[in-house]
């Protein structure tokens, strides 16, 4: 009872003591706002919320928001994959210091209503040493794991990360209870936020919200 306690004062002063961006994903042309790459996007909205839309290419990409730094806080959205198998890695890039290194947390839609893989369903890495398959071979599912609840594969589902370097959670369609709770492989602990899919893959994104902690 004393843990849930504490945890439950934690989010609530993780709420109160935070700057909110609602980073415009209809901007993403600016590229004042957004930096694309390997990757082109579209943005359509359609009751006053835009989805934002990458497109399929080779290795994975990103856009990357250029409003803010960011080193604590949560960040929460919903992401679109599909249910086609090794075609589909959708998430979120943290922490970014370049192209090629950063924190990511990411999912793979295929997997979730697969009892064989479902182990596989969210995945954590830091690019360039710790990739998904350094991390699977070397800490065998300490860096990934199932989802609870396990979302539709095909349409959108929400998620929360909360970062506390070293520390990262992830939940997934509101759930008290994360996903995957770990620490983070990376010594740098501070960068740019960005919207990424993986090698093969499109994916869809919306309802960006960024809690910064001051």
């Amino acid at each position: 009872m004393r843990f849930f306690l504490v945890a439950f004062l934690c989010f609530i002063s993780l709420s109160l003591f935070a700057q909110k961006s609602r980073p415009n994903l209809s901007k993403i042309t600016d590229q004042t706002i957004w930096k694309m790459y390997n990757r082109s996007a579209a943005a359509v909205t359609e009751n006053r919320i835009t989805t934002l839309s990458l497109d399929e290419r080779k290795d994975y990409g990103m856009a990357i928001y250029q409003g803010m730094e960011f080193e604590n806080g949560i960040i929460e959205l919903d992401l679109k994959g599909k249910d086609v198998l090794q075609r589909s890695f959708v998430g979120v890039a943290f922490h970014i210091q370049d192209i090629k290194t950063f924190n990511a947390i990411y999912f793979r839609p295929f997997n979730f209503r697969k009892p064989e893989r479902s182990r596989h369903s969210v995945q954590y890495i830091c690019h360039p040493k710790y990739t998904w398959k350094k991390l699977r071979t070397d800490y065998p599912e300490q860096y990934e794991n199932k989802l609870k609840p396990v979302p539709d594969p095909e349409d959108f589902f929400h998620v929360k990360i909360i970062v506390e370097w070293p520390t990262v959670k992830v939940f997934v369609e509101n759930s008290k209870e994360p996903s995957l709770e770990l620490k983070m492989k990376s010594e740098f602990k501070k960068g740019k936020i960005g919207l990424w899919s993986g090698n093969g893959s499109d994916a869809s994104f919306k309802n960006l919200v960024i809690r910064k902690i001051k």
